[in-house]
């Protein structure tokens, strides 16, 4: 039987598909197989020897350690693509809200109250201070087209925008989705220098971070808006301060509210609510939940942020599992090892991601721990597992 620990709250719709008499799930397991978390951060967790897996029911792997996990062979998953209508139906309300100043205006159309009769008079005299322009027609610069980006990018054009989309590492499938009519930007600071909506939606790594800053906003419009609901730390908050300040950016609307941003004019901070949909909750728990099981019981790997896509129809009735440091020739010796104990392998698998490699080798006849321990023993192998 495997066990999951449940870090955070997860959607019934996910738990109910892990088998009762094959898993255990609990906040509090001892030795657990997996772990299951949303939001709560693991970087100052001790992860038990025991862990095989973590999945993310979400997107972003910021608070999982994921560094320490792929030293231990440990798989990290997340869910793209399953909060993505969510997020995207978020970003277009905001889209027109702030353009048309409407938290302002309603915030405003509140402080009326007491004023009695008055109140139609006073709206009609008050109501001009909040004209803002419509979205039909403008361009919005679209950075990022994972599967929110493109969602963005297809509703923004449905809407009569002029759309511009950039990203260097667009997948065929996404391609594939993207309207006809976007135009795809090769160039960044062209992007920014026409856009009067921008638009993020790409991950924050240390390569991102800070992606827009002073020398970004001194390309933009006078007037632009900004829209993040993607990572915080993707935009230099003193640098955004400054651009406010000095009417570069009118609005800048973002999911991921910070000290430093609360209470300036001109920020609409949104208490993370992109994915704060019961669907959105529903569907990464499902997609988290499949992924793990498909792991533990065959090994096979789909959405990892720490290693590469590697999946195998079972073509014997017993499989080992190999993650390994990606260097040259270890193959090889996995294959020796296996030979000199007359164990056949019937097929085998091997991918990488970087310094890691993952190896699928489905094989005929049985294996016991001493032939488990050798290939443990391996300079390079960090994780061995038989199924």
């Amino acid at each position: 039987m495997f066990s999951i620990q449940t870090l955070n709250s997860i959607s019934r719709c996910g738990l109910d598909l892990l088998p009762g008499d094959r898993y255990a799930h609990a906040p509090a397991l001892v030795d657990p197989d997996a772990i299951l978390v949303r939001s709560a951060d693991m970087h100052a967790m001790e992860l038990p020897a025991s862990v095989k897996a973590v999945a993310r029911v979400g997107v972003g792997v910021n608070n999982i350690p994921v560094d320490r996990c792929s030293e231990r062979g440990v798989v990290v998953f997340s869910t793209p693509g399953a909060n993505a209508n969510g997020v995207k139906e978020l970003v277009i309300m905001a889209l027109i809200m702030c353009s048309r100043s409407i938290p302002q205006a309603i915030a405003w159309a509140q402080g009326l109250k007491g004023a009695g009769a008055e109140v139609p008079a006073r709206v009609e005299q008050g109501k001009s201070k909040f004209i803002g322009p419509e979205i039909k027609g403008k361009r919005i610069g679209v950075i990022g087209l994972g599967a929110i980006g493109v969602m963005v990018a297809n509703d923004a054009v449905a809407l009569g925008m002029q759309v511009s989309g950039r990203d260097p590492f667009i997948s065929a499938d996404a391609a594939g989705r993207l309207s006809r009519e976007v135009k795809i930007s090769i160039d960044l600071d062209s992007l920014l220098a026409e856009s009067d909506y921008i638009t993020l939606h790409i991950p924050q790594t240390d390569e991102t971070k800070g992606f827009l800053n002073r020398q970004c906003f001194s390309l933009m419009k006078k007037g632009v808006r900004i829209l993040n609901f993607s990572r915080a730390g993707l935009v230099d908050n003193a640098d955004l301060v400054e651009a406010i300040r000095a009417g570069t950016v009118a609005t800048y609307v973002t999911d991921f509210p910070e000290d430093e941003l609360l209470g300036v004019e001109g920020v609409i901070p949104i208490p993370h609510l992109g994915a704060s949909t019961p669907e959105s909750e529903d569907n990464c728990a499902i997609m988290a939940v499949r992924q793990l099981v498909d792991f533990l019981e065959n090994g096979n790997i789909v959405n990892s942020a720490n290693f590469p896509d590697c999946t195998m129809p079972r073509s014997a009735n017993r499989r080992i599992v190999i993650a390994n440091r990606n260097v040259p020739n270890i193959i090889g010796q996995f294959a020796r090892i296996l030979a000199q104990r007359t164990i056949n392998i019937g097929n085998m698998l091997n991918q990488s991601k970087g310094d890691v490699a993952y190896n699928i080798i489905d094989i005929d006849g049985d294996i016991d721990a001493a032939v488990i321990g050798a290939l443990g023993a391996i300079d390079g192998v960090v994780m061995v597992r038989a199924l």
